[in-house]
């Protein structure tokens, strides 16, 4: 993933099949068959049924060490045992974005464990986090997971640990797409 921006275009075509939407909170996206993600820039689309865009970006707030652990053992994306992929694209509220970073940070990682938890998957769970707040998209964040078959539960246990934290109050839109590659 050499590039930074990329678009996650939901429609009847696409390298990974849905295979269940659901929204949690907010705003339902328009049903798909199909997502691609793709190479992109900061130039709109009108592909697919629905694009979102977003931007590969620094951690924002993972501090030396954590970003240490996780390089150490995180998998890249696109590995072939990994079939099964969730999308799950997330807003935050306004009362988020009005914490400051110091009383976010506080929040995803003394309270909520954010990273800590997420370390507990790793590497059978790939993942990659696109930021879109910043360029004016309809979420904050794309999140992307992948991992083979084998590791479906696991994969369920980090999300229903995440969702029960402090952190996941302050979510205000959330759909949860899963797919399989093919």
């Amino acid at each position: 993933m050499s590039n930074t921006i990329f678009d996650f275009v939901g429609g009847t075509t696409g390298e990974w099949k849905v295979i269940k939407m659901n929204t949690l909170k907010g705003d339902a996206l328009a049903e798909i068959t199909h997502i691609d993600r793709t190479s992109s820039s900061l130039i709109k689309g009108n592909e697919g049924i629905w694009t979102l865009k977003g931007i590969v970006s620094n951690l924002r707030y993972t501090e030396k060490a954590e970003k240490e652990k996780l390089i150490a053992i995180q998998e890249d994306l696109g590995r072939p045992s990994a079939t099964q992929a969730a999308f799950i694209p997330l807003r935050k509220s306004a009362d988020w974005w009005n914490l400051a970073q110091d009383e976010r940070r506080k929040i995803m990682e003394e309270s909520s464990k954010h990273t800590q938890t997420g370390l507990k998957y790793l590497p059978a769970i790939a993942r990659k986090l696109f930021h879109s707040r910043d360029i004016g998209e309809a979420f904050d964040f794309l999140t992307w997971f992948e991992y083979a078959p084998a590791d479906e539960e696991a994969f369920e246990e980090l999300l229903y640990s995440l969702r029960k934290t402090e952190e996941w109050n302050y979510v205000d839109r959330e759909v949860d797409i899963r797919l399989l590659r093919g």
